[in-house]
This record gives structure tokens, C-alpha cells and sequence, in this order.
């Protein structure tokens, strides 16, 4: 799927809106160590909203600016149960993103909005199966001619091949001893240091568990 949407002729990245939710905090009759923050370090966002932020950075490069509102109002832990962000790069491009344990309905979607259409992710072929089909949705915008319902071409994804292909680039990098070009210690690093940007841009959150300004780390 991430080859077709790099080789996309949609032109260049304008704004991204993207949804991460879940029915709850525990989920999957998994422990509770992930209603901990001195075991987890961060709730929704940090669990499951940190694969969106990935892929808002991958697609639209670094957010400079951030702006947020993160709540624990309604399961009540001490980690959130929702993340609301509103950031922008340097270059203009906007993403909004809602990383939450309130959505009642497992959900990954990813609107990836271009100069001449879309790229529409939804779905992932997890174990559980209960986050939907994975697919991928090519907008073809032609506004002067389209009345709001443009032409659309839509992939269903049976099955999920990346652990495969990262297993092999990675050892292909080993045994080449060559350069690790995706997913480097780097980009975990800044995908970390953006989600501590997010907590730490709502002032009421980062006065009440004493978040440290990320950038100055």
C-alpha cells in the first residue's frame, strides 16, 4: 500500500485528517497496565495515536506547530482517553487528528488530501479483525466538473505483507551493511518527541503531571 501511495500523480500533500480510536483503554483481555502512567507513560495517544502521528510525519514532514486538548474525563485514569491535535509544518501543510479510547467502535482512518484528490486509508488487518478492511481509497478531484462526487477507485487488502518486507530491508541492510533509509532509531525519536509536543501544548495536561517542554530535552 505505501508504494502506491508514494507513486501517486496527485501532487503534493495539502492537509491530512486522521481518526485512531478504540471502545476503550483495555481492550483484547489485555492487563491493566495500560490505565498506568508510571508503567505505560501515556494513554490512547501514546499507545495507539503514536502510529497516525507516524504517519502524519511520513507523509507531510515535521510539525512545527501544535496545538491540543488531551482529556481523561471519561474512563477517568490517570493517562487520556482522548487526544485532539491541530498541527502545521513549516511549508503550510495542516493535519487534525483525534487519537481515542471513546470511539466505541475500533476505527483507523486516514485522509490524505492532495493538490489534484485524495488518499483515503481506512481499516487494518489486525488479528481481531475488528478495526475492518483495509483499504485504500484514490480520489480523483475534478471540482469545475465533478459537483462534489468525484470519480473514486477503491483497494480491498486481504492480506498484510509489511512485517514480511520490513524483516527482509532490514536484513538486506544488515547483510549489505547498508544505509537504513525507513524507520530509523530517528524517526521513532521524533515520532516520540511530536507526541510529547501534543501533551505538552494543552496547558491544563502538562500542569497536572509536570510534562517537560520536548524540545528542550
Amino acid at each position: 500500500m505505501l508504494n502506491i501511495i508514494r507513486s501517486n500523480k496527485l501532487g503534493k500533500v495539502i492537509n491530512l485528517r486522521g481518526v485512531y480510536g478504540k471502545s476503550q483503554l483495555i481492550t483484547f483481555n489485555q492487563s491493566n497496565w495500560r490505565t498506568k502512567r508510571d508503567v505505560a507513560g501515556g494513554g490512547v495517544l501514546l499507545d495507539q495515536g503514536i502510529h497516525m502521528v507516524d504517519l502524519m510525519r511520513l507523509f507531510a514532514g515535521e510539525f512545527t506547530e501544535v496545538h491540543s486538548f488531551i482529556e481523561n474525563s471519561y474512563w477517568n485514569y490517570d493517562v487520556e482517553d482522548n487526544a485532539y491535535a491541530l498541527m502545521r509544518t513549516n511549508d503550510g501543510k495542516v493535519a487534525m487528528l483525534n487519537s481515542s479510547a471513546t470511539q466505541w467502535r475500533h476505527r483507523f482512518h486516514l485522509d490524505i488530501n492532495l493538490e489534484k484528490g485524495s488518499l483515503i486509508l481506512g481499516g487494518i488487518l489486525s488479528s481481531s479483525k475488528s478495526y475492518g478492511a483495509e483499504t485504500l481509497t484514490t480520489v480523483y478531484a475534478n471540482p469545475d466538473n465533478d459537483n462534489g462526487d468525484p470519480k473514486e477507485i477503491s483497494i480491498t487488502y486481504n492480506t498484510d505483507s509489511s512485517w514480511c518486507a520490513e524483516i527482509e530491508e532490514f536484513s538486506e541492510c544488515i547483510l549489505s551493511n547498508k544505509e537504513i533509509t525507513s524507520g530509523t532509531s530517528n524517526d521513532a525519536l521524533q515520532t516520540m518527541q511530536l507526541v510529547y509536543k501534543i501533551y505538552f501544548s494543552d496547558k491544563k495536561w502538562r500542569k497536572m503531571f509536570n510534562i517537560t517542554n520536548p524540545e528542550k530535552l
